[in-house]
């Protein structure tokens, strides 16, 4: 796993560790404000019948707060919640052992279940559809199938690459959410909440500084803020000022507009050693001596957004706002 400020996965030791500072309500996430409305509803009539949430899918880039999501789902309904991830999960044993387990209303959050082996999958669909699954006893002509009832429950997934779930599964959800990026005065107020958390003090024109670096992504921020606060320890009392801000990303080669080395020197690349462009994905990740799928699937949607890349049927073409950014006078491609 890569251990950028700018990979917005998350490895398991820094996922524990972002566990004391997830809110633990409705109430307490920033922004979201159409899918907390529809949850809160969800909750609300969930817990006046007395049964489990409808099963819940979240779908978008990584860091956006899909996990955070299904730990306050679980908070709100007061009930278990049971965590895996679709590769985690390798035989149809280790599904039927889990859902077994589940205590009444429990939820079961399944992260990267695009990812889940289609043997496993084909256990999940009547647990999620009939509260149940076959098991089958013996081998051979004496084989016979056992079905398990199962306590109900709720699925609560999550996926970074919705187009590789399967139809039949993905029907199985009853409500599913497109989490987009944050707008940048949520990103200040995230800021702001994980500095309370951590214990602390951050000054206003500090916490926007690092939310306009953060790539409209909060598991990005709070790294921004972690490594900013042990600059500010050392220099400034713990406490984070604009300049600690400024100094401490220069060191970490974050520039005013949240690029770092790689994503300047993918724009470099492109406009240096392939004339601005179109270059194929593959070949451009040679030339920075990257994995395709890092370029893909860290780099490049954020350079798409912030309009410094477009994706034509040739390749990867630099705008010139790329040109403009690396002071690099613009030619025509």
């Amino acid at each position: 796993m890569s251990d950028r400020i700018f990979d917005p996965t998350a490895p398991e030791e820094e996922e524990k560790e972002e566990k004391s500072l997830r809110p633990e309500t409705l109430s307490q996430v920033i922004g979201r404000g159409r899918e907390k409305k529809s949850l809160k509803v969800m909750i609300e009539a969930a817990k006046a019948r007395g049964e489990a949430l409808d099963h819940v899918l979240f779908h978008g880039p990584p860091g956006l707060g899909k996990t955070t999501l299904a730990w306050v789902l679980a908070k709100e309904m007061g009930v278990p919640i049971y965590i895996t991830s679709g590769p985690a999960i390798e035989r149809q044993g280790d599904l039927a052992s889990i859902l077994t387990n589940i205590e009444q209303n429990g939820i079961l959050f399944i992260d990267e279940i695009h990812r889940l082996n289609p043997t496993v999958e084909e256990i999940l669909y009547p647990a999620m559809e009939d509260r149940a699954i076959d098991i089958i006893i013996g081998k051979g002509p004496s084989a016979r199938t056992m079905r398990l009832d199962l306590s109900a429950f709720t699925v609560v997934a999550a996926t970074t690459k919705i187009s590789k779930l399967s139809a039949p599964l993905r029907d199985r959800f009853g409500v599913d959410f497109r989490l987009d990026y944050y707008e940048d005065d949520e990103m200040i107020e995230i800021v702001k909440q994980k500095a309370e958390l951590m214990g602390t003090r951050i000054e206003n024109d500090a916490a926007r500084e690092i939310a306009l670096r953060a790539r409209m992504t909060p598991r990005i921020a709070l790294r921004l803020v972690k490594r900013v606060r042990d600059f500010a320890d050392i220099n400034n009392d713990g406490v984070i000022s604009l300049s600690e801000v400024e100094a401490c990303l220069k060191l970490l080669n974050i520039d005013e507009l949240g690029l770092d080395y790689l994503d300047r020197k993918i724009l470099d690349a492109i406009i240096l050693k392939f004339n601005g462009g179109p270059v194929g994905l593959s070949t451009l990740a040679a030339s920075v001596s990257e994995e395709v799928e890092t370029l893909e699937e860290v780099y490049e949607p954020y350079l798409l957004q912030q309009g410094f890349l477009q994706r034509t049927p040739r390749g990867r073409v630099a705008t010139k706002k790329a040109f403009d950014h690396l002071n690099i006078p613009y030619k025509l491609v």
